[in-house]
């Protein structure tokens, strides 16, 4: 059995997706906010790195780049952002398509991974105190 991650085009294609999602979020009056403060001159390939692993390919974000832990804190303490939330979603679905990732069952099950951990990033709207230290990147699909 493949992975997403090989469906979706390994590292190559996870790099792709997350350059044309991060350009599409660039050019939305909603999605546009948390990329309006200066980041990580490296946020895309971080990101790419980060999706990867949890579609399961290489633990490349975990063994350089990051941890869960610090993605779970980053997203934290922002406040309810629905609208933000559906946007970045739309951007998404659309950059799925600017890749050519536009053949299902793959393309739902990107969709629902993406939906599934924006909500989840989303989980601690007021502080990042209790996120614990030893969290790992979740996989997906989730088992169940």
């Amino acid at each position: 059995m493949t992975t997403l991650y090989e469906q979706a085009g390994g590292a190559e294609g996870m790099l792709a997706l997350s350059h044309a999602w991060h350009a599409r979020c660039l050019a939305d009056p909603v999605a546009a906010h948390p990329f309006e403060h200066p980041g990580h001159p490296e946020h895309v390939e971080r990101l790419a790195a980060y999706w990867g692993e949890a579609l399961g390919g290489p633990p490349a974000y975990t063994d350089g780049m990051g941890d869960e832990a610090h993605v779970s804190r980053m997203h934290a303490g922002e406040g309810e952002h629905a609208e933000l939330d559906r946007a970045c979603i739309a951007c998404f679905d659309v950059a799925m398509t600017d890749v050519g990732l536009t053949t299902d069952p793959l393309r739902t099950e990107l969709h629902d991974y993406f939906v599934w951990s924006t909500g989840r990033l989303s989980a601690h709207p007021g502080s990042a105190d209790r996120i614990a230290d030893d969290l790992t990147v979740p996989r997906w699909p989730q088992p169940g």
